[in-house]
């Protein structure tokens, strides 16, 4: 049994292997007070050590407690308000006072049941919004750690992909998913021709609210990634990056031509018939051989048409010249 002059450390050393909503917001010596008077039935003898096991195991070890106080951003006052008007009254009830261990059963039970209900209706947090960002509100109050817990994301978004037309308007948007500060600022970073993450390669552009990034006519220099960071006063919140690749116009414009003739011809070199207008039988050219065939032919027609006249005129000029003989 500890003596008045250690109950400070024996209450600190009974509750530093587990921790509750009761250990975060209730203070050591309201706890000692508390436990003072505690006696055992059975034996009809006080035992403070007993007192703190009970306390223990109504509030510490309670998981319905710890549930309870599972509350949002800034609520954590309620819930130190609602244990001490439970405990609180006790504390000055049991001070200096015996009671038999049934009491001391009864009354924390109830104290406890009080508690769950109470706190239970507090706000819950909305949840934890993916893959990235420091997102205070989607913290949850953990009575066994009697901290916050944070979503645990990094602050580092993935990077995201855009394209975008040489000399067009170009709009890089810095959004998230969850609930901003009024007092942020945002900075606008440029690392040019790379993809990357690293802080190092970026250069500061423009600072301030704005969480739009505008480029009235995009050129080849502004391609490349760009970083966008939330800070709530000096501290950061999030850094998205996005990647903006320029595609030039001529290329382009190259690249449609080519896909317009690849499109319109089919095997054998034949077009396709124009869009809209009536289908026509596609003109079937000969084959080569078959044209070297043909024209053969018709050479050799016309070398035998020729022979077969010269050698149809040579016998009329044989007997004139015999008659001129003759005279």
């Amino acid at each position: 049994m500890c003596t008045s002059a250690l109950w400070l450390v024996c209450v600190s050393l009974l509750f530093s292997t587990s921790q509750s909503c009761f250990q975060c917001f209730v203070d050591v010596s309201d706890s000692a007070r508390l436990c003072w008077g505690h006696i055992l039935t059975e034996h009809n003898v006080r035992n403070v050590d007993a007192c703190f096991r009970k306390l223990d195991r109504i509030f510490n070890n309670n998981q319905r407690v710890i549930e309870a106080g599972r509350v949002g951003e800034g609520y954590e006052k309620r819930l130190k308000e609602l244990l001490e008007s439970e405990i609180l009254p006790m504390v000055e009830q049991f001070d200096k006072k015996e009671n038999k261990d049934t009491v001391y059963e009864e009354r924390l039970q109830a104290a406890a049941d009080n508690f769950i209900a109470a706190a239970s209706k507090l706000p819950r947090v909305s949840g934890c919004f993916p893959p990235c960002g420091f997102q205070s509100a989607g913290a949850v109050y953990n009575c066994v750690t009697c901290k916050y817990d944070s979503c645990e994301f990094p602050l580092d978004c993935p990077v995201k992909d855009i394209k975008v037309m040489e000399n067009s308007r170009s709009r890089v948007q810095c959004e998230v998913p969850f609930r901003l500060p009024n007092d942020m600022e945002v900075i606008w970073r440029f690392a040019g021709e790379v993809k990357t993450q690293q802080v190092d390669q970026f250069r500061e552009v423009t600072a301030g609210v704005d969480r739009i990034y505008s480029i009235r006519s995009t050129s080849l220099q502004h391609q490349g990634t760009y970083q966008c960071e939330i800070y709530s006063g000096p501290r950061s919140i999030v850094r998205l990056y996005y990647y903006l690749t320029v595609t030039p116009q001529v290329v382009r414009g190259r690249t449609e031509l080519q896909e317009i003739f690849d499109l319109s011809l089919l095997p054998g070199g034949r077009l396709l018939p124009a869009s809209g207008g009536p289908r026509r039988s596609p003109l079937l050219l000969p084959s080569p051989p078959l044209l070297t065939a043909c024209l053969t032919s018709v050479l050799l027609l016309l070398f035998l048409s020729l022979g077969a006249l010269y050698w149809s005129l040579q016998p009329e000029q044989k007997e004139d010249g015999e008659e001129d003989l003759g005279h």
